[in-house]
């Protein structure tokens, strides 16, 4: 029997609830990540926190090394902290800030839109420190060639002056190998474990949103940059579109980190051993680039061709 004023618990699951059918609920209730969906466009985030996580890891950067700048100024009691030479200290400071942005980045991604650290590293799949390391010994011969073409066709285009072994030359050589790894992943971390999802969650279809993914985080890779010359900033535009397709493509961010670290740590290494025992300079402003930057384009776009023949073989023989 009912009672006035009381509703027959019977009829609260068999009427339609309104709430439950909105469309926020429903937003509410999907998952933040979609391992039905590739790498770079499986997450799903409310719309202003993309935002968040790509320009607050960015100004960041940008503000600590400015910083670090300074304070490197006075260890060195230096006239012009902001000057273009690479002294150590200063590629120490660029190198720890690049790191502690991208675990910034992947953090502030964490907490705002509730999503697993992992699934920012590879997804669906785990990582895999073996492909980490197929791709760095696949990505260095790659680019070792392509500065051994430079330096033929175009010798006077990276600025080297003459080979000289100096104590600054050694501390730039030790900094190299110890902190480099960090600047590259972390620049990876932020623009493709971060930046290409967050900015690919603002579109549905997949195809539109890994495009917009990669339109965005290669273009914010040039912007953090700072670099004014139409050269460079096409450059690492290409470089950030590159490892992006390499992450979609393999599923995660081994790859573009192993391109990256073979990269970074080989053509810093040339112009450190190129620089007469000098700091090199490190010079993006206008003119500073040329056609010749052509043929570094075409060692991520090899880069991009190896990993995916190589993914191709690895899904045939599974």
């Amino acid at each position: 029997m009912d009672v006035p004023g009381f509703d027959d618990p019977r009829d609260a699951t068999s009427r339609p609830n309104p709430a439950a059918s909105s469309p926020l609920t429903q937003e509410r209730s999907l998952p933040t990540v979609d391992d039905s969906r590739p790498f770079g466009a499986h997450l799903r985030m409310s719309r202003w926190k993309p935002l968040v996580v790509i320009i607050v890891p960015s100004l960041v950067l940008v503000a600590l090394q400015i910083l670090l700048y300074q304070i490197v100024g006075i260890i060195e009691g230096s006239d012009d902290p902001m000057s273009a030479a690479l002294t150590p200290l200063k590629f120490l400071a660029i190198n720890l800030s690049v790191g502690a942005s991208g675990a910034l980045a992947i953090l502030l991604l964490v907490w705002t839109a509730k999503v697993p650290w992992r699934s920012l590293i590879s997804s669906p799949r785990a990582f895999d420190a073996r492909r980490l390391t197929r791709y760095l010994l696949g990505a260095a011969p790659l680019v070792g060639a392509g500065i051994g073409v430079v330096a033929l066709v175009a010798p006077d285009a990276p600025g080297w002056t003459a080979f000289g072994v100096s104590a600054t030359t050694i501390a730039m050589l030790v900094l190299i190998l110890l902190t480099t790894p960090i600047q590259a992943a972390g620049e990876e971390l932020m623009f493709r474990s971060v930046v290409l999802p967050a900015a690919a969650s603002w579109v549905r279809a997949v195809r539109p949103a890994l495009a917009l993914g990669l339109v965005v985080s290669g273009l914010a890779f040039a912007v953090v940059h700072g670099s004014t010359d139409p050269w460079l900033f096409g450059y690492y535009t290409v470089i950030g579109i590159c490892t992006g397709l390499m992450a979609i493509i393999s599923r995660g961010v081994e790859a573009p980190v192993a391109f990256h670290v073979a990269n970074n740590v080989l053509a810093t290494t040339v112009n450190t051993l190129m620089a007469d025992g000098e700091a090199f300079p490190l010079d993006r402003s206008t003119d500073t680039g040329d056609a010749s930057l052509l043929i570094l384009v075409a060692v991520n776009i090899g880069m991009v061709v190896l990993v995916w023949l190589r993914e191709r073989r690895a899904r045939a023989t599974s």
